[in-house]
């Protein structure tokens, strides 16, 4: 599909990218969307959580009085769950909330999600912005012009594009990295997606060497 190129004014430089269907034109699968976002924020989880048993708690290991004859209740120790300051029963223990997605699957989710923002109009490319060094009130004034100050937007850049990312880095509600370093979570968390002119050659380079082969 071919994608108009904006400049850092926003206007259209009468430029154009041709952007592979195999990644950006798939009639898009929400359940892989799903399992991707779910393993994201499964991952995200520190699982430290901790509650102790009866063995660890502090108290005697006394039996608190005889089996048979007290015309009570048979009792254990003060660690007892059913006592205040006692073990807890099947409590947390510390794990991994994790779970493994195949390659393939999480390859899918992504293109789904990219298929989504140019759906609804939601992605664009940026002629590349070239830094001498970085500059964030200058990033932050491409946004401006691109109407995006204000939106959740994900920046996909090529390789060497280190200074414009050290520039956007601190801005708030703005997420990027290069484009082989996307997940599927931030794409779907975003309300715009800015692709740079270099990132979308190397996916277009990409894809035809995956092809010849």
């Amino acid at each position: 599909m071919q994608v108009d190129i904006v400049n850092i004014k926003g206007e259209k430089t009468g430029r154009s990218v041709e952007l592979p269907d195999e990644i950006f034109g798939i009639e898009p699968n929400d359940h892989v969307i799903y399992l991707a976002v779910k393993q994201f924020l499964a991952a995200q989880r520190q699982g430290t959580h901790k509650v102790k048993t009866r063995l660890e708690v502090k108290g005697s290991s006394k039996k608190l009085h005889r089996q048979k004859g007290t015309g009570g209740a048979r009792k254990g120790n003060i660690r007892n769950p059913l006592y205040k300051g006692g073990g807890a029963v099947f409590g947390p223990k510390p794990r991994t909330y994790d779970f493994k997605l195949n390659y393939k699957v999480k390859g899918l989710a992504k293109c789904s999600a990219l298929s989504y923002k140019v759906k609804e109009n939601s992605l664009l490319v940026l002629e590349d912005v070239t830094l001498e060094s970085p500059k964030t009130n200058e990033v932050a004034g491409i946004l401006k012009n691109l109407k995006a100050d204000n939106k959740k937007t994900l920046i996909l850049t090529g390789a060497q594009e280190d200074n414009f990312r050290l520039s956007f880095r601190n801005l708030p509600n703005v997420t990027g990295y290069p484009f082989n370093d996307m997940n599927t979570y931030d794409i779907v968390n975003s309300n715009l997606v800015l692709l740079t002119e270099s990132a979308a050659k190397m996916i277009v380079e990409d894809v035809k060497e995956i092809s010849s082969n």
